[in-house]
């Protein structure tokens, strides 16, 4: 390992010091503290639990109510001709998918992407729900397709909802584009299978994680020559929807704007004790990287997922803030970085400043905050270690394209048109 690349194991005093609390406890604090509304949190189930290519485990959990990655775009930015005005937002589910395997989207689960409008590139996140496209899956036919439901809700209102057909792996050469009306917009949806597109040598990433800690040997990243990208080969169940920047807008001119992604379950204790089907979200991702690289201990993972961006800085989620800090500690930041970059990525939501190209990393805010989305083909990851690290590593040694002789990296080229993610394997 070269020097560059190694992040010695820090003093006692910057190692995880952190009791590891109660779930129920940290939740329910959240709960009782911001008086949440149904609809985000009101009740704690027993499957709650949290993912991001699995940040987060618990014995029932299905790998399609697992979140992977959130990309959102300028659609101009990925293809020189599609309009300016139109965005692509990209949720990808079910990690390790195999290849040739058929995969299903839930329909006991809700995924939504979640919009906030804010006022400029430096306002501080509000998580306040402007928009949200909520999608409902059915049960899949003979042939491998589900309909879904997208309803699109402003303000606390729909505003309109229409139904589509995912695209099973047998029709994966004639993809089904949905064009669907949602009232103050039409909106093109893809759902199916495709190419996982993250690349991350992850289980070096821990292992480097638990050295800097002082629960592990010292490393650092391995050479691109045998660096393994843990994603290569696996597929994703992948919702692509094209969005008009005017239906997010609603009556502002607004264009910047934060998101983030959820995925909410029934809780079965709504039924039995209030009479209603009423959803519990368990699922949340914002940037790439925050949580699953930041949060260390399992039941700080399943909480932070389950609460909203609002309660990311509350008093009741201060412990899950701790363990975050205390990670910047270790991975060489001083107490003033570690403070400001926490007040950079928290509330974790993703901002797009729609006006400039889009792109992870291509520029900051004030507070050190990306602000113009991310692409399919971004290094979230070499961006996220250089800022955490501040600069003591610059890349995990993978690449999307792969490195020539490691059949370990690589994934195949994106498809020129939408929903632009690999065909799957």
């Amino acid at each position: 390992m070269t020097d560059t690349t190694k992040i010695s194991a820090k003093k006692s005093s910057h190692r995880l010091g952190i009791k590891n609390l109660n779930l129920n406890k940290i939740i329910g604090a959240t709960i009782i503290g911001l008086g949440l509304a149904v609809g985000t949190i009101t009740a704690i189930p027993i499957f709650v639990n949290a993912s991001d290519h699995d940040d987060g485990e618990v014995d029932t959990k299905g790998r399609n109510r697992n979140l992977t990655d959130l990309y959102v775009f300028r659609e101009q930015d990925q293809n020189a001709s599609a309009s300016a005005d139109d965005l692509i937002f990209v949720m990808n589910t079910n990690p390790r998918s195999v290849a040739r395997q058929q995969y299903y989207f839930s329909n006991n689960a809700l995924y939504e992407f979640k919009i906030t409008r804010v006022a400029d590139k430096d306002a501080t996140p509000t998580g306040k729900e402007d928009v949200v496209l909520q999608f409902q899956f059915g049960k899949p036919n003979s042939q491998g397709q589900q309909t879904f439901k997208l309803t699109a809700i402003a303000d606390g209102t729909i505003i309109g909802a229409d139904e589509g057909t995912t695209t099973p792996l047998s029709s994966e050469n004639s993809p089904t584009i949905n064009q669907l009306n949602l009232g103050n917009g039409n909106v093109s949806v893809f759902a199916g299978l495709r190419e996982d597109p993250f690349f991350f040598d992850v289980e070096q990433f821990f292992r480097v994680r638990a050295g800097a800690l002082g629960i592990g040997p010292a490393v650092g990243f391995l050479p691109p020559e045998e660096a393994i990208d843990f994603a290569a080969g696996y597929n994703v169940n992948t919702i692509v929807a094209r969005v008009p920047r005017s239906l997010l807008q609603g009556s502002t001119s607004n264009t910047t704007f934060d998101v983030w992604e959820t995925i909410s379950v029934r809780n079965p204790d709504f039924r039995a004790q209030r009479g209603g089907n009423r959803f519990q979200q368990f699922e949340r991702l914002g940037r790439p990287a925050i949580n699953e690289g930041l949060i260390v201990t399992n039941d700080f993972l399943n909480a932070f997922n389950s609460i909203p961006p609002t309660a990311d800085l509350s008093d009741a989620a201060a412990p899950v803030g701790a363990e975050a800090k205390a990670t910047l500690l270790a991975l060489g930041n001083d107490e003033a970085r570690a403070n400001t970059l926490l007040s950079a990525f928290l509330p974790d939501v993703m901002r797009i400043d729609t006006t400039q190209p889009s792109g992870y990393g291509l520029a900051l805010n004030a507070k050190g905050s990306p602000i113009r989305g991310r692409l399919l083909e971004d290094d979230v990851i070499d961006t996220t270690l250089s800022v955490l690290t501040n600069g003591a590593v610059t890349a995990d040694n993978v690449s999307y394209e792969g490195t020539p002789g490691n059949p370990s990296q690589g994934h195949k080229p994106l498809v020129t048109d939408f929903p632009y993610l690999a065909l799957p394997n």
